[in-house]
């Protein structure tokens, strides 16, 4: 978690769940895609283990005064129905047991928000062209 938050700013459940090989990357894809039923079943730990990585994810999440943030995880790959109008939205389901609080907890990201600040801040320094010498930043001419 703490490499994800300082990577990108957040740390998503089901991206832990890949850290820690307890999910493969197949395995979330095709839950992705709906060709699982719900996230648990592809997991290679049992509920108790995946219980208690959530709990100390909320536990971190906590003490390091990250924010929650609710995601809404949907399927994959879905086409428009004859070609027109919108997409459907199919919603994905984590746990076997579809307990609304559980699912609530693995679709929620926690952000650090100082972190996420930081990482705009270099982004933009990256995109901005390198300034000639004499050049002012305001409008690109040059000071004479």
């Amino acid at each position: 978690m703490y490499r994800q938050c300082r990577d990108r700013g957040f740390a998503a459940p089901v991206d832990v769940l890949m850290e820690i090989g307890y999910l493969s990357k197949k395995d979330y894809e095709n839950w992705r895609y709906g060709r699982v039923s719900y996230l648990e079943r592809v997991c290679t730990a049992n509920l108790s283990k995946l219980s208690t990585v959530m709990h100390q994810m909320r536990v971190y999440a906590k003490k390091a005064g990250l924010k929650p943030s609710f995601c809404y995880y949907k399927r994959w790959g879905v086409k428009k129905k004859g070609g027109q109008g919108h997409k459907p939205v199919i919603p994905l389901r984590f746990s076997k047991s579809g307990n609304p609080e559980i699912e609530r907890w693995y679709a929620t990201h926690f952000v650090d928000t100082k972190r996420v600040s930081q990482l705009k801040a270099a982004a933009l320094e990256k995109a901005e062209p390198p300034r000639q010498e004499g050049e002012s930043p305001e409008d690109g001419a040059s000071i004479s």
